[in-house]
């Protein structure tokens, strides 16, 4: 089925996943986040995927949910927006616990949701032309997409407060300072240099890649003892793998490692 929101691109083991709703700044509607829940579990159910970048067409990266969308539904608004949520949701989990490394490249305004699916992302790339707003509560709302869960963790609880009580505008420049991008590009560079990442984080271990991102984010709900027993798991099972055993053979025999064959 094709998607109509958005568009998934998969080759040379690399998924492009395209919010493509220019026309309306790729807003998130009920059919967009639909779609990107379907295209987020096609890419974490497709071995071949060893990275994946996730952008927008057009001059924004997402302007947040769709409004227009959410003020059709009058007085159903609080169901629909529990439907929208909930596929929103369901697609944010998986890009942050599949194995492949999501990058977000971002330009020009990342504000509501689509500043909660970057921060959820795991590298954040951002465009001299990036702006990213919390802006939730500007119109009465309050945030979703994960944002109430990563940005402390990202910035720090007094920043995060900051930015969602007060609507302001992060540049680019400043969303990097304050741990929000790890890399400013110019807008006209943007994707060639997420390609060049995503390129290069395909030639990895894909699973202990994997393992290494689900070990970070668990990180910072355990406690230390809780979080070592984890690490041994983790690194046995890795252990396990075909990767590891390319892994240290060669490096043993000093060489570059094979992990994937094409």
């Amino acid at each position: 089925m094709p998607f109509t929101t958005l568009t998934l691109d998969i080759h040379d083991h690399i998924a492009r996943l395209t919010l493509n709703r220019p026309e309306a700044g790729n807003a998130l509607n009920i059919a967009m986040a639909r779609e990107l829940m379907e295209a987020a579990l096609q890419c974490d159910d497709d071995p071949s995927v060893r990275a994946v970048i996730l952008a927008g067409a057009g001059k924004s990266f997402c302007a947040g949910g769709d409004l227009k969308s959410f003020a059709a539904t009058s007085e159903q608004i609080a169901q629909h927006v529990k439907e929208v949520t909930t596929s929103f949701h369901s697609a944010i989990s998986l890009l942050t616990r599949m194995n492949a490394p999501v990058i977000a490249a971002v330009q020009g305004s990342a504000a509501g949701g689509g500043f909660s699916l970057a921060c959820a992302c795991d590298l954040v790339l951002a465009a001299e032309s990036a702006r990213f707003v919390v802006a939730y509560t500007r119109v009465g709302l309050t945030p979703d997409g994960s944002a109430s869960y990563f940005l402390p963790r990202l910035i720090g609880l007094r920043r995060a407060l900051e930015l969602t009580l007060t609507n302001r505008a992060l540049s680019a420049r400043e969303a990097y300072e304050w741990g929000l991008v790890n890399e400013i590009t110019s807008d006209a560079k943007l994707y060639e240099r997420a390609e060049a990442l995503a390129a290069q984080l395909a030639t990895g271990a894909t699973q202990a890649l994997g393992g290494a991102k689900r070990l970070m984010r668990s990180s910072l709900n355990e406690s230390l003892e809780t979080q070592m027993t984890i690490e041994s798991h983790t690194i046995a099972n890795a252990a396990r793998t075909a990767e590891s055993r390319e892994g240290i053979a060669a490096f043993l025999e000093k060489r570059q490692p094979r992990f994937h064959e094409d």
